[in-house]
């Protein structure tokens, strides 16, 4: 039996497109676009593609050919994703000059490479102005998001240090059923090739888990067993096809299968904001929940608290501390940023700029998330920066506000009460 497929994603120009408009459509409602008009000027689709509009793998074997990658043999299961084997660029690229991607009879797809992080010099692209309020990797530009001297090694120093990737796979490589990490937002664009997408809203992602809401359906196309998914012959899909030079907005919380129809060079981000905070914290209180019920036996220990944090940020990237401290500085920049707009307001205007109206949405949200977590008990922590005295005395901090600062001034150029936020 095929999927059913009951809605389209809307294709717009992103040119004509401003950013409030972006934010009022999709971000708020956490809907799909997909957008034209925006990579026009991007150097990684001069160097990055061939005359013939195929991936120049010369070029990448030439240029990054040392760079060790992730790549995904998309015939191999392990866990709930493909069996991921570590290679070269130069490797990668030899395995699919030589059988057009296939290792061994497999598809392999190079995925998650922290391109910007290894290449910072070399600027391949920039992230399109509907998708730059990343609080996401502002932070992880300046802090990492875990710090536990238990399991940090400098060998994770790039692969935890950004959510800014560039994915590449020959035709037929493909990516299971998932919902985003966080459940953040991602944008993914087509530097060439043609993907094929499958979305499920997020009120029916019930329909492709079990009967206990443990596991979820792998691959969509194959036999998928009803005694096992009973709901899943009744979700209704929406598709999408997604041609080069077109940019893809995925909302928080929407089950995709992405499937590569010719071969594929992207550039893919994930991130949120003010807008999908509380979905992080809704994925942080599930995977808290889940992780405490896998240790019940060892309620009793006085460590039972970390140990559930532990394997929180094991699991899902971050625990209950890293957050909190994660929206402290959020809340800190800001206000540091609101100091500086609401003097200059004072002096030249009582009507508040759209920067200003920005910054006051960030601080509800953050407020509302906050007010969600304060019956939860994360246990003493020592450490956490709640003087704000103190973050300003940190260089990184002053860095975070002047990123967040520079960015809210170019997203509302057109409002000229906007001033210089931070110099």
């Amino acid at each position: 039996m095929g999927l059913k497929i009951g809605g389209r994603i809307e294709k717009v120009n992103g040119r004509e497109l401003t950013y409030s408009e972006f934010a009022d459509k999709y971000m708020s409602q956490n809907q799909p676009v997909l957008l034209t008009g925006l990579m026009d000027d991007w150097r990684a689709c001069k160097d990055w593609v061939s005359p013939n509009g195929k991936p120049n793998l010369h070029f990448f074997s030439t240029h990054f050919g040392k760079s060790k990658v992730q790549v995904a043999d998309c015939g191999t299961r392990e866990f709930t994703d493909q069996k991921r084997i570590e290679m070269t660029v130069s490797e990668f690229v030899d395995r699919w000059l030589h059988d057009g991607g296939a290792g061994g009879g497999s598809l392999l797809y190079l995925k998650d490479w922290h391109f910007v992080k290894e290449y910072p010099e070399y600027i391949a692209y920039r992230t399109p102005m509907d998708f730059s309020d990343d609080w996401l990797n502002f932070y992880l530009d300046k802090f990492h998001m875990h710090n536990d001297p238990d399991t940090y090694s400098e060998r994770n120093d790039i692969s935890c240090s950004d959510y800014r990737f560039v994915y590449m796979g020959s035709k037929g490589t493909w990516t299971p059923l998932h919902a985003d990490v966080f459940r953040s937002y991602s944008w993914s664009a087509n530097v060439c090739g043609k993907k094929q997408w499958y979305f499920l809203p997020p009120s029916q992602h019930h329909l492709v888990f079990d009967r206990n809401m443990k596991s979820s359906v792998y691959d969509i196309f194959a036999e998928v067993s009803q005694s096992k998914f009973p709901g899943f012959e009744k979700a209704i899909w929406w598709e999408c096809t997604q041609e080069e030079n077109e940019v893809i907005f995925v909302p928080s919380g929407w089950y995709h299968q992405v499937h590569n129809l010719e071969d594929t060079i992207s550039i893919n981000h994930n991130w949120f904001n003010g807008y999908n905070l509380s979905w992080v914290w809704d994925l942080l209180l599930k995977d808290y929940n889940e992780a405490s019920e896998y240790i019940e036996d060892l309620k009793g220990c006085d460590d039972f608290e970390e140990l559930c944090q532990r394997n929180l940020a094991a699991n899902t990237g971050m625990n209950f501390y890293d957050f909190f401290i994660f929206i402290v500085r959020f809340a800190f920049a800001n206000v540091v940023l609101l100091h500086t707009l609401a003097h200059v307001k004072n002096e030249t205007s009582r009507k508040p700029s759209k920067a200003l109206q920005h910054i006051y949405f960030n601080l509800e949200s953050i407020r509302n998330v906050a007010v969600k977590m304060k019956p939860i008990n994360t246990g003493d922590r020592q450490g956490v920066l709640l003087d704000l005295r103190k973050n300003l005395e940190d260089h990184s901090f002053i860095e975070l506000c002047a990123a967040v600062g520079k960015t809210y001034e170019l997203i509302h150029d057109q409002d000229k009460t906007t001033p210089t936020l931070l110099q």
